[in-house]
């Protein structure tokens, strides 16, 4: 990983994030959280918590949830990021974002994209994962509202449309 220190104590590196290259020069201790809603304009993580206590930060680092709130912007260099805006590209957070809709899994909406990000982990590893897989993925995420049954409805929905297409595979 090659970091380049700027003259004025910044350090100048490039994110990768959702298939977009950011230029950034910032603080070093700079989190990821801060670059991704300051310097790259991309508010879909909230900051919240800034402790890593409640989800609402989660975004994709190589295709594992982490809590953008406790890992620094510079250790992502050369990583790839996928946050709740790419959703609107058809992938797995697009599908989350659509069953979610679709079964109220949201009221105030400020957990939602730590929800969704905390669940495509999970569904890009297993597209039809159990209840208690999908428990367990969003187990880190508080949901202060109590969408929880819905929440796990959603993501039920979505379990069983893709255990539905890989029986019409094996056919």
């Amino acid at each position: 990983m090659e970091i380049i220190e700027a003259q004025s104590g910044y350090t100048s590196f490039t994110l990768q994030v959702n298939g977009q290259r950011y230029a950034l020069n910032v603080e070093p201790r700079r989190t990821l959280l801060d670059a991704l809603r300051i310097d790259c304009g991309l508010t879909g993580a909230k900051k919240v918590c800034e402790m890593g206590n409640c989800g609402a930060c989660t975004v994709l680092l190589d295709g594992a949830a982490v809590y953008s709130c406790l890992v620094l912007a510079v250790e992502c260099e050369q990583r790839q990021l996928t946050t709740i805006e790419s959703g609107a590209t058809g992938n797995t957070v697009g599908a989350l974002q659509r069953v979610f809709i679709e079964h109220d899994a949201l009221q105030c909406g400020y957990c939602t994209p730590g929800q969704i990000m905390s669940l495509a982990a999970l569904f890009d590893r297993d597209p039809s994962p159990s209840e208690a897989s999908i428990t367990e993925a969003v187990a880190g995420n508080l949901c202060r509202c109590g969408a929880y049954r819905h929440i796990l409805q959603a993501a039920q929905s979505l379990a069983a449309a893709g255990a539905n297409a890989a029986g019409s595979e094996d056919d």
